[in-house]
């Protein structure tokens, strides 16, 4: 005689889907006999206000604004000439630090006292310490560098 090839582990498998079926089954008539008994509940129709609000009534014709097509501005606003400000890129600063073995150093503007990275690869001119020099700023993995480093003379 041959063996079964249903193991528990399959019949387990399938009471469980059938008992979740026949839950589903057993929600959605007791949802019905709700809706019978109660009615609907909610709002059937959903309109909206001169605000955007969802309500349950019609919007009054009498509020409605009317907007002209040419008022409406897609893009961004254009600049006035008065509100470009010139920025000089380059900027001075010193040096407060620098290792021409390693070919690192650090400047310190002027303006501000913030302390920059620069690496040999972005100065022109043989630097050293406490060299007073021009610079420009680059945006960098860590931060803002100092970059067309050139001593003031």
């Amino acid at each position: 005689m041959a063996k079964s090839q249903q193991t528990f582990n399959k019949s387990e498998k399938e009471k469980k889907r059938l008992k979740k079926r026949e839950d589903k089954r057993k929600k959605m008539e007791a949802r019905k006999a709700e809706k019978a008994e109660n009615g609907t509940k909610g709002i059937e129709f959903a309109y909206v206000d001169y605000n955007g609000n969802l309500t349950d009534t019609p919007p009054d014709p009498s509020q409605k604004i009317e907007v002209e097509l040419e008022s409406i501005a897609v893009s961004v606003p254009k600049t006035l000439e008065s509100d470009k400000e010139e920025i000089d890129p380059v900027r001075k600063g010193k040096v407060s630090f620098f290792d021409s073995s390693k070919g690192f150093g650090f400047i310190i503007d002027s303006e501000n006292s913030e302390k920059y990275f620069t690496h040999v690869s972005g100065i022109i001119d043989t630097i050293a310490e406490n060299d007073k020099v021009t610079f420009e700023l680059e945006k960098g993995q860590r931060g803002m560098n100092a970059v067309k480093v050139t001593l003031i003379k």
